[in-house]
């Protein structure tokens, strides 16, 4: 009997048309539906409910509406989704009103995959005799400024009902007595990026801050309302609106689709909220249609029902990638005895970390992917403190962290973690260029014009860096992640600590970053823990009675980037430096401490 030939087939390429699809973003400014292209089968959505309306005479000012960023959405092509636009609540004119709650926003209501975010609290008010508290949501609105014989009312709650990551932040509290010359004024509403400010003696409370939810994106959305009162005006959050003063000056509203608070006002008309928005980003994708090789029978009968050659269909992939930290500044004799701690070098990462820093995962094919690792900086010269370098995995770029300031005068550098101050100097700058979610923050203030003039800590990934006290500013707190857990030999967990600043300020907790320096002890400052993105800590300036101490800052530690692939993909590293490991759910897992490459098959 005649036998097979085993199942191979030629020729050796087959080629027909490859499938591909452009990126497509759609932004709903109304309700209606969204239908998906043809070969989509996850998006990146945006939800954005209405923000919520500020309240007059003294009133706190209207909070953001909720703001919820959900990554790799699972949907179906060619198909229809529904979309609610929320609008954004009214002000509480006329009389002394509490302003009216925003409307939610939703994508596919009443489906499993909804994605609904809660309308923004309205502002309450503390004028008049019908004093009205301010109002839960997605943000809560800002408490009211004090009536006649009553108490100022404090902020209304965010994340409401619960969201994880949380949908928003807390309103501020309203302030002011009975007599006396003092502000009466109102708390500012809350806004996605944080809580309002709380009124006080002098400052009416200021709107909180908007975010960015998109790479490259620079509209700000969903910014509280800025509260009301007798003197000052407040400021808003992106997109919010400005509290008016007391007389004839009006607050402003809410910028519309961008779920914006609207102000609150001191004896003028406040503002509404702005309408909220939804936005679907669906991905590029091609599909490739030839492919070089002998296939066997089973493959091309795949790539005829599916259109897709084996092997060449995207898989998702987790990453963190953290940039080298930041250098400690330098002290100077005859210039500030202390100098500010390195700021920590960018952490952006798709998982295995806290919720708020969690972005989205790279949808990938088999491919040399070239991976660069950053430089700590190093510690200061005379002029400056250097910045570490980038980190870079495909399309993530995590900054170098920012260095610290110097005796000099310079101030802290902008960076993925700002630098910390020195004395008579301004902080850095984090998450420098902005990404979302962001992936660092500012360093912390140090000390006007002392002759000790302690320094600000270097910003952390997940909190700014320590302000000047009796000893110098700590490094802000790291960032945990368990990417590498269980099957890699590298053991660091937790990552991007700040440097803490010149006088004994500790390095950024859970996060490599190190210990400032001290004339008084003779401590030097540390430098931050390598491949941990961790800032160095600043310089304290030798003086008479301890002329060996040591002036300059410590250097930041280099960063880190980690890749874990499918179990279905098989993983190479060069050079051999770097270290590859299996998860036992099966998971690849790459770890470069040094540049190189990452091959995936």
């Amino acid at each position: 009997m005649a036998q097979g030939n085993g199942g191979v087939i030629g020729p050796t390429q087959v080629i027909t048309p490859a499938q591909n699809q452009c990126a497509v973003t759609h932004t709903k400014t109304s309700s209606g539906t969204i239908t998906t292209a043809a070969l989509t089968t996850s998006v990146n959505v945006l939800v954005i409910g209405g923000g919520g309306g500020g309240a007059r005479d003294r009133g706190g000012g209207g909070a953001a509406g909720g703001y919820r960023f959900c990554c790799s959405v699972s949907v179906c092509g060619s198909s229809p989704y529904a979309v609610v636009v929320g609008g954004g609540g009214a002000a509480g004119n006329p009389g002394a009103n509490t302003g009216a709650k925003g409307c939610n926003s939703s994508f596919a209501p009443g489906t499993p995959i909804e994605i609904t975010s809660t309308g923004g609290g309205g502002g309450g008010t503390g004028g008049g005799s019908n004093t009205g508290a301010a109002l839960d949501g997605g943000s809560g609105g800002g408490g009211g400024g004090i009536g006649p014989g009553q108490p100022a009312t404090p902020g209304g709650c965010g994340n409401t009902p619960p969201t994880s990551p949380p949908q928003g932040n807390d309103g501020g509290d309203g302030n002011g007595t009975e007599s006396g010359p003092v502000l009466r004024g109102g708390g500012g509403g809350g806004g996605a990026g944080g809580a309002g400010t709380t009124a006080t003696t002098s400052q009416v409370g200021n709107g909180g801050n908007a975010s960015n939810a998109w790479p490259g994106d620079c509209t700000a959305r969903a910014g509280g309302g800025g509260g009301g009162g007798q003197s000052s005006a407040s400021s808003a959050g992106g997109g919010g609106g400005a509290g008016g003063t007391t007389g004839p000056t009006n607050a402003s509203g809410g910028t519309a689709n961008t779920g914006g608070g609207g102000g609150g006002s001191g004896d003028g008309t406040a503002g509404s909220g702005g309408s909220g928005v939804v936005i679907v980003k669906e991905p590029a994708i091609s599909n490739p249609k030839s492919a070089p090789g002998v296939w066997q029978m089973n493959t091309v009968y795949e790539f005829v029902k599916n259109g897709c050659w084996s092997g060449f269909n995207p898989f998702s992939v987790d990453y963190l990638v953290v940039g080298g930290g930041g250098g400690g500044g330098q002290a100077m004799q005859g210039g500030s005895p202390y100098a500010g701690g390195g700021g920590a070098g960018g952490y952006r990462a798709s998982g295995y970390g806290p919720s708020p820093l969690r972005g989205c995962a790279l949808s990938l094919t088999p491919g040399d992917y070239p991976i660069t690792v950053g430089a700590g900086g190093a510690t200061g010269s005379p002029s400056c403190a250097r910045n570490g370098t980038n980190s870079i995995f495909s399309s993530i770029t995590s900054a170098g962290g920012g260095g610290g300031g110097q005796g000099s005068g310079q101030p802290g550098n902008d960076g993925g973690s700002g630098g910390g101050a020195a004395g008579n100097t301004n902080p850095g700058s984090g998450n420098t260029p902005p990404v979302t979610p962001p992936q660092g923050n500012d360093g912390g203030t140090g000390e006007p014009g002392t002759s000790t003039s302690e320094a600000g800590g270097g910003g952390g990934a997940t909190a700014a860096g320590g302000n000047h006290g009796p000893t110098g500013g700590a490094g802000g707190a790291g960032a945990p992640n368990t990417i590498n857990a269980c099957g890699t030999p590298f053991s660091q967990t937790s990552f991007a600590g700040g440097g803490g600043g010149g006088r004994c300020g500790a390095g950024g907790s859970g996060g490599g970053g190190g210990a400032s320096g001290s004339h008084n002890t003779q401590y030097p400052a540390t430098s931050g823990t390598a491949n941990t993105g961790g800032g160095g800590g600043g310089g304290a300036s030798a003086s008479p009675g301890n002329p060996s101490c040591a002036q300059k800052g410590g250097l930041g530690g280099s960063g880190v980037v980690i890749v874990r692939t499918p179990s279905t993909t098989s993983i190479s590293v060069s050079p051999a430096t770097n270290a590859t490991a299996t998860h036992p759910g099966g998971q690849k897992i790459a770890t470069f401490t040094v540049s190189g490459t990452l091959t995936i098959t």
